[in-house]
């Protein structure tokens, strides 16, 4: 999944879409998720540094990873697939 390139992202977790011109906050996890995502890392790659980063076991860092994923695309923050 990639984020849309418009998207500005700021260091403490805000989040602006010029395209709709919603802002939004998120956590430090968001901001690390986000990152990694405008990075172009695979999901596998972000699964496996969450986990790392966050002490996380598979099952809570794929499910916190897939909702926060399913957030940003129903807030129209990433490309269409």
């Amino acid at each position: 999944m990639n984020i849309r390139k418009n998207i500005a992202i700021s260091e403490n977790g805000f989040i602006f879409n010029p395209l709709t011109g919603d802002s939004f906050s998120v956590n430090q996890t968001g901001v690390f998720v986000l990152q990694k995502l405008k990075d172009g890392e695979s999901n596998e790659n972000i699964l496996k540094a969450l986990q790392d980063e966050y002490d996380l076991d598979t099952y809570t860092a794929e499910k916190d990873f897939y909702d926060f994923l399913s957030m940003l695309k129903s807030y129209q923050l990433t490309e269409n697939e």
